[in-house]
């Protein structure tokens, strides 16, 4: 049995904006809403027993807006709507027509009893994919797809929401309240529950919303401490197109709350094991992408092993994909290879042999770089070329050169290790150092922290005719720079094969070159079979051909409390091969 039952005298609600502002002519409808005794609707039943025709009948002069509260957690905009009330209970329809200057009137102003179950929404694969179906009374549950490219993101309205920021795989994760929370949809009352573990991570802009506390920033967005209470949820088509709706006493969202305009998520993709949803905040009218997958949920993936081998051409190497397994309805889109010398080879096909010629003597790695239908993957394997391609010129100039100024040259990148190592404004642009940008080192309780500059793959420093090295330091009196060569092909133990020296810093906060000259100065004592007394001997086998790596550390050795140096003009002898230098 259905009734309908149109409540033409409910207590009408009017609030009026605090500094309204009227319109050029004087009408005063164009000011203020219409009455409660004013305000009229139909109400007609719709395609079937399920869903009922809304308009709204009042006249309304002037500029103006008018919104539904279907009383089923579902809202709507427009003069005229369709509600959806699929479950036995008695739903209060409220109507508020709001004008331009903010003052509106909100009125109950029909309600439906419904006595009948629409049972197809149980057997819908969406409700059933959502919330497990009634086969689950748990329900199920959803977490962020955090290893997945775009599990996050954000564009303009009416896009899917990745078109300013795609989030990178686990983007968020140091902010440490995102990923581990979860949101379960059970069909049995429809009931969402959203598990935080007591703080949650929101828009800045939603930050001040009465249920949250305690918030600071994160990553440009908020932590809040938050308890929330179990909500409900719905899924509905609205002009061709699914959407899920949240709703409960406090906020309810799918981990990361948005502000989402009337709790609603256009479902851009249901699946058993994806939900992938877009809603438009509130505030700023942006598009937020959401991907989520079951808890516990593992994704297939693509495997595949690199296959490496030498051909019979001098230097010349072999690499193609074997052992592949790509699971059902999934695909290989695209692989590159690269050679670890700045080539790189795309194949035509995944199952392609491509080949590459080295033209120097060194270590490389060799990695493909498979697209797959579900995610990225990178396989590699190393190879060592014994010499020299018969046809390679080498190129070596007795000249000291330019590592890198952090202004305008870098023959390569100065990284921090255990450290934080930046490039920053000069700070004091006077002689000896008018550059413009100078690195800084930062290290915090750490003994051996340190910044340095590797070679690309297959160069070597050469200390046989020129063996000083040098840099602008600028920093404490007392301080001691330590600058050290190493081989990172002997990996952990790369630092038994180093040789070293110290720079004490002579003056505060003062521009001043700092020599390293190795001449006459051994290795480490641990080097074992390339231990030498005087690494620049040419007969020493760590002379050339063996470092390909600077580290520079500050107080090497004290590990406690923080300590800070600029420096800048790395320089030190031509390395063989390399011809230019980046111009930054």
């Amino acid at each position: 049995m259905l009734k309908i039952s149109l409540l033409m005298s409910i207590l009408a609600i009017l609030f009026t904006a605090c500094e309204p502002q009227e319109f050029d002519t004087g009408d005063a409808r164009e000011s203020y809403p219409p009455s409660e005794e004013e305000i009229t609707v139909q109400v007609t039943q719709g395609s079937d027993e399920f869903h009922f025709d809304l308009v709204n009948t009042t006249e309304v002069s002037g500029i103006h807006s008018i919104s539904w509260n279907l009383g089923n957690g579902n809202t709507a905009k427009g003069k005229e709507v369709t509600a959806y009330y699929p479950l036995p209970g008695t739903y209060d329809i409220t109507l508020r027509i709001t004008t331009n200057t903010g003052a509106f009137t909100e009125k109950v102003v029909a309600q439906i009893v419904q006595e009948e179950t629409d049972y197809s929404i149980f057997t819908n694969e969406k409700f059933i994919y959502l919330s497990g179906g009634v086969d689950d009374l748990d329900g199920k549950t959803w977490v962020l797809d955090s290893l997945a490219q775009g599990h996050l993101g954000v564009g303009p309205a009416g896009t899917v929401g990745l078109e300013w920021w795609n989030a990178a795989p686990l983007a968020k994760q140091a902010v440490g309240v995102l990923y581990d929370d979860e949101i379960n949809f059970q069909v049995n009352g429809f009931i969402a529950t959203l598990t935080n573990h007591g703080q949650s991570y929101v828009k800045n802009f939603v930050a001040n919303d009465p249920a949250y506390s305690n918030g600071y920033e994160d990553d440009s967005d908020f932590v809040v401490d938050y308890n929330p209470q179990p909500g409900s949820w719905f899924l509905e088509e609205r002009g061709g197109k699914w959407y899920l709706t949240l709703s409960g006493p406090t906020p309810m969202f799918p981990v990361f709350d948005v502000g989402a305009v009337d709790g609603s998520y256009e479902v851009l993709k249901i699946e058993e094991n994806l939900l992938e949803l877009v809603a438009i905040d509130r505030v700023e009218g942006n598009a937020w992408h959401f991907q989520l997958i079951p808890k516990g949920y593992v994704k297939p993936s693509v495997t595949a092993e690199l296959s490496v081998a030498e051909a019979t051409e001098t230097n010349t190497y072999e690499a193609s994909l074997t052992n592949m397994d790509i699971p059902a309805g999934q695909a290989i889109n695209g692989v590159v290879f690269d050679f670890g010398d700045g080539e790189t080879v795309t194949a035509d096909e995944y199952s392609d042999v491509v080949s590459h010629t080295y033209m120097r003597a060194g270590t490389y790695v060799i990695s493909a770089h498979v697209s797959t239908s579900i995610g990225e993957l990178t396989l590699s394997e190393t190879v060592t070329v014994a010499a020299n391609h018969p046809d390679y010129v080498p190129f070596l100039l007795d000249e000291m050169v330019m590592y890198n100024d952090f202004s305008e040259v870098a023959l390569a990148n100065v990284n921090g290790e255990d450290c934080f190592v930046s490039v920053v404004a000069n700070p004091s642009r006077i002689y000896p150092n008018r550059s413009s940008q100078v690195a800084m080192y930062s290290k915090t309780n750490n003994q051996w922290a340190n910044a340095n500059m590797k070679l690309p793959a297959g160069y070597r420093f050469d200390l046989r005719s020129i063996s000083t090295f040098k840099m602008m330091v600028y920093g404490k009196a007392g301080d001691v720079v330590l600058l050290k060569l190493e081989n990172t092909d002997w990996g952990g133990n790369a630092w038994m094969s180093g040789v070293e020296l110290n720079y004490t810093i002579q003056e505060d906060n003062t521009w001043e070159m700092a020599e390293y000259d190795f001449a006459g100065v051994a290795n480490n004592g641990s080097a074992g079979d390339v231990f030498t007394n005087d690494v620049t001997d040419p007969a020493a086998a760590v002379s050339h051909d063996f470092y390909d790596i600077i580290r520079i550390m500050l107080n090497p050795g004290t590990g406690e409390g923080t300590h800070e140096f600029y420096f800048d003009e790395l320089s030190g002898p031509h390395v063989e091969g390399i011809k230019s230098a980046k111009i930054n």
